[in-house]
């Protein structure tokens, strides 16, 4: 499979959590649902993923999860699948590989339904990830942030980035300018040997990472990091200023 060539038909986005840094808001109106911009947030990564081509997306589910089911229910621009965790969370590693059956046997995008969200620069980001996309080369592509021009963001950054794109963890008690957005494409044989039940997905980052096939393009535009409700306040700020 040639660089650029590939364009996935599917997509997984993770809905499941708790929304405990959003309370209050989160007391009756799950993470996934709260608006920023008129638009709830999981719609601002579903749009995305609409706009480059997906057709099929699941969508894991937990807290409140019947109001998150009916609300994505509603989409007629592709078809929803429903991972249900309603008995236990998952965690993002766990909670992917339940839905790899919905997944197909091809590179998928995965957004973050809280995270994944941004202004975009003269190219879409996930247009940009397509391209960058080399299945010899990588098990997962990453989406990252530069923390500098970051809205609501306050860590240390997530990863080091070689000019070829590929990852390493930023050491510890340093600083790194990028950040992960909550975006990416993963390929399936990334959970082969993962373990069952709930496990984090940076159990497999840094599988990938030992056999070098973690790999990062940097994100045009404004990373949007949408934490707390003050940072609702900050985000929609944004968006009105690159708009004016």
């Amino acid at each position: 499979m040639g660089q650029g060539q590939f364009r996935p038909s599917h997509a997984m986005i993770l809905a499941a959590g708790l929304g405990k840094r959003m309370r209050p808001l989160t007391a009756t109106t799950p993470k996934p649902l709260i608006e920023v911009n008129g638009k709830a947030l999981i719609d601002h990564g579903m749009d995305r993923l609409a706009e480059i081509g997906v057709k099929v997306c699941a969508v894991n589910v937990h807290y409140l999860a019947d109001l998150v089911e009916v609300h994505v229910k509603r989409r007629k621009d592709m078809e929803i699948r429903i991972s249900d965790e309603r008995d236990g969370l998952l965690d993002t590693g766990g909670g992917i590989k339940k839905a790899l059956p919905d997944l197909g046997d091809q590179p998928f995008f995965q957004l973050n339904s809280d995270t994944a969200y941004w202004i975009e620069g003269v190219k879409p980001n996930l247009q940009h990830m397509i391209e960058a996309w080399d299945d010899d080369r990588m098990d997962a592509l990453l989406l990252l942030a530069e923390t500098v021009n970051a809205v609501g963001f306050s860590g240390r950054g997530d990863f080091d980035m070689a000019r070829n794109g590929q990852l390493i963890r930023r050491k510890e008690r340093s600083i790194t300018p990028f950040a992960y957005a909550g975006a990416a494409i993963l390929h399936p044989r990334l959970f082969e040997g993962s373990p069952d039940g709930a496990f984090s997905m940076n159990l497999l980052f840094d599988k990938a990472i030992e056999a070098g096939r973690l790999y990062g393009v940097q994100m045009e535009g404004i990373w949007l990091h949408v934490g707390t409700p003050e940072a609702i306040v900050e985000a929609e700020h944004a968006v009105r200023e690159s708009a004016a």
